[in-house]
């Protein structure tokens, strides 16, 4: 099968022009002005922005928390994500402490295998580095291609390392050519005040964002950056929120450290002021949670500051019943709400058509970046030729209003209800197939591939 799209504007992280590309079967095998070709199927992309497929590097499908699942699965989420302009994703393997990660990954394994629309990878969760699990990391890297290691700062007794894991697991990880990743929050000092606000009988959804303040993300994004500067592992941070954590990356900078931030795009649009809508307020209930106006501002000057280099998601959306599970205790609330399908049109909308980002730097932190880091590039992220076939044709002048009636993610909810955005996702293709066109999903589950990662060496 092949594909020729005519005279669209192709938009990557350096260029900008206006372009023929030339699909033959999965990959891009020609790109140029006026391509004297023929094809099975031409599109028309005159008017059009062409934009390598998005990339979500943090996604939770089918996540086991507090006693539920996140309501999106491989297959209902990745179709959401491609009707989104995304067509790579990367979910988190969580291993269960007092066992192995292979344990681990054969469990989420037995999720995806099968049931995917999109490209997608995983991260490995450790959460009980040992000298069992250490030899486990060689194998991860060479045989299965998951060159990303997860580590949490908070969640003890679940999920939670401590710093001598964490140092021990760097190690390994730098030598073996992988890269370590990390929630980074204080876990001991949101507990205390978790249980504090509990005691005082303040239960609402604000003691949520009341229970985790700056100061316990600015602490460990610092924290987690010397550590990772001692060791010399490439490392990156998760979900970043606010300001006082950026400024730890700036003084990592001073150093020429060189530390990978990941921003989602909630922590870009909304504000902690949701939490005050009484138990509404539990739509918004994640962690880290949203934080304040000047916090968005500093993020979206430190994407321009290339100090922030990816904005994913962290997709973990719940239905409201299960929200209800914390109705009267906000630390009983599942953590985690939809964005898989909007973080493409949100951040053209309010970053590119309000001059806050340029369209070179909406294609680096949706879709490049995340490439580069880890391990994808160029087969990923890229509009070059031998690439995936992973576009997505955009119509950046149509006007839409988000809400649950219209989106495909599994959840009764929208976190962006009623939010007009300027710009909609018009064609995805996926390696070469017309995976969405209009609104129409062409493709099933099964289609999406797991994509073996290489070991990080040289990254930007």
């Amino acid at each position: 099968m092949s594909i020729l799209i005519k005279n669209g504007r192709l938009i990557t992280s350096s260029e900008d022009c206006i372009a023929d590309v030339f699909i033959e079967g999965e990959t891009i095998s020609s790109v140029g002005k006026d391509l004297n070709v023929k094809a099975d199927e031409v599109i028309d992309a005159a008017g059009k922005f062409v934009f390598p497929g998005g990339i979500d590097p943090h996604v939770h499908l089918d996540m086991p928390f507090m006693g539920t699942f996140s309501s999106d699965n491989y297959e209902t989420g990745t179709a959401a994500a491609l009707h989104g302009g995304t067509t790579m994703v990367i979910d988190f393997v969580l291993q269960t402490q007092g066992k192995s990660l292979y344990s681990a990954l054969e469990e989420w394994q037995g999720r995806s295998d099968g049931n995917a629309l999109s490209d997608y990878s995983f991260h490995m969760a450790v959460t009980d580095f040992n000298e069992d699990t250490k030899k486990e990391i060689s194998s991860m890297i060479e045989k299965e291609g998951i060159t990303s290691f997860k580590t949490f700062m908070a969640y003890k007794g679940a999920l939670m390392i401590d710093d001598r894991m964490m140092i021990g697991l760097m190690n390994e990880v730098r030598d073996k050519g992988g890269i370590v990743t990390v929630h980074a929050t204080h876990g001991d000092i949101i507990d205390f005040l978790i249980a504090k606000h509990r005691g005082e009988g303040k239960l609402s959804p604000l003691y949520h964002y009341l229970s985790q303040p700056e100061i316990t993300e600015s602490e460990a994004s610092g924290r987690f950056a010397d550590m990772a500067y001692h060791t010399g592992v490439p490392a990156y941070i998760v979900h970043m929120t606010c300001e006082g954590a950026l400024n730890e990356i700036r003084r990592a900078t001073e150093r020429d450290q060189k530390v990978f931030v990941e921003t989602c795009i909630q922590y870009l649009l909304l504000d902690a002021s949701l939490y005050e809508k009484d138990f509404e307020g539990a739509k918004w209930v994640m962690s880290p949670p949203l934080r304040e106006k000047k916090d968005q501002k500093s993020l979206w000057a430190g994407i321009n500051q290339g100090l922030v280099q990816v904005v994913g998601t962290d997709h973990c959306p719940f239905e409201w019943k299960k929200k209800l599970m914390g109705e009267k205790d906000f630390s009983k609330i599942p953590n985690g709400h939809p964005a898989i399908e909007h973080r493409m049109e949100l951040l053209f909308s309010e970053g590119v058509k309000k001059g806050k980002i340029s369209l070179n730097k909406f294609v680096e932190v949706t879709s490049t970046n995340a490439a580069k880091i880890f391990g994808m590039f160029p087969r990923k992220g890229s509009l070059g030729i031998g690439s995936d076939a992973d576009l997505i044709i955009f119509d950046p002048e149509k006007k839409h209003k988000l809400s649950v009636k219209t989106h495909h993610m599994n959840v009764d909810y929208s976190a962006y209800e009623g939010w007009e955005v300027t710009g909609k996702v018009e064609t995805v293709l996926l390696r070469g197939k017309n995976a969405v066109d209009k609104g129409k999903l062409n493709i099933g589950k099964g289609y999406g591939k797991f994509i073996k990662r290489n070991k990080v060496s040289k990254i930007i």
